[in-house]
């Protein structure tokens, strides 16, 4: 069957537009892709080259993020609120469960999720995402502090002069990226402006701290209430959290197949190794397939 091409929809997630990309509306089984903080939906476009033409697969941008849309004046985004862009979706959608995948932040949302409504998610692979940051107990002063701090800044939306000058603004920020993936980000997440130079997408308020977060045990507590099949895939260059820290999420996970697969590449290993991160989703989603009766 050939590769069909991705089709644009816009989904209202109370008000607000958020964008998705499907193709093959009709297949079977559906797959739902999360990108990771400040990215969007094309950072999955190399590895789903690589995926089965007949899926179902669904790419989500997050709000304020991609081609999605922004709050408004005063308003603050949460963690919690891209839970809220999952459900939207799958509404939107009719999708009345899917397979998760998710990326760095698409991940950590992706469990959260599971955790919140394990009847509608079928499977869920995490591609570099052990879990957030919290800190110890004693940085929650601290942690209201920097949020305050940063919502006296105005949102700094910088311009550069190219396409080619974003990607290579990624790259400083993010060595472990390679040229094709920056040039890939930057193509299609940044916009041109009046002036003629070009800006990001994203909102930048959300280069904000959050107010609040999870600490230990409740992340803990999240995890151990995902109930479906779960697979872990890092970079060997990638995040690396302690070996305690590492190990006590990977023991909260009950439902966890294996250890973790290591693949060559960074924090974007998914985009360094798009042929062998699609097949590894692949085997697993088609292993953990639901039929109905």
């Amino acid at each position: 069957m050939p590769t069909a091409p991705f089709e644009s929809r816009t989904l209202d997630a109370e008000g607000l537009p958020l964008h998705v990309r499907q193709r093959h509306p009709g297949g079977d089984p559906a797959v739902l892709f999360l990108h990771g903080w400040l990215d969007h939906s094309h950072s999955f476009d190399p590895l789903c080259e690589h995926l089965p033409p007949d899926w179902r697969t669904v790419l989500l941008d997050f709000r304020g993020m991609g081609q999605s849309g922004h709050l408004g004046p005063g308003a603050t985004y949460h963690f919690s609120d891209h839970l809220l862009d999952v459900e939207a979706a799958l509404d939107g959608l009719a999708l009345p469960s899917v397979h998760l995948v998710g990326h760095s932040l698409g991940g950590i949302v992706a469990l959260a999720y599971a955790a919140a409504r394990p009847e509608r998610i079928l499977s869920l692979t995490l591609i570099e995402s052990l879990g957030p940051s919290g800190g110890p107990p004693e940085g929650a002063v601290q942690r209201l502090r920097g949020f305050l701090d940063d919502a006296r800044r105005p949102p700094n939306r910088k311009r550069y002069p190219s396409v080619e000058a974003a990607a290579e603004r990624l790259r400083q920020a993010n060595p472990t990226l390679s040229p094709d993936a920056a040039r890939l980000f930057a193509h299609h997440g940044t916009h041109p402006t009046p002036e003629g130079e070009h800006a990001f997408t994203f909102d930048p308020r959300h280069r904000r701290r959050f107010g609040q977060g999870f600490d230990e045990s409740q992340w803990l507590a999240l995890e151990a209430a995902v109930t479906c099949p779960v697979q872990i895939l890092r970079g060997s260059q990638g995040l690396s959290p302690s070996p305690p820290l590492l190990q006590g999420r990977l023991d909260a996970l009950r439902t966890l197949v294996g250890p973790p697969q290591v693949f060559e590449g960074g924090h974007h290993v998914h985009l360094e190794q798009p042929q062998a991160i699609a097949a590894a989703i692949a085997t697993f989603v088609q292993g953990n397939v639901r039929y109905p009766p």
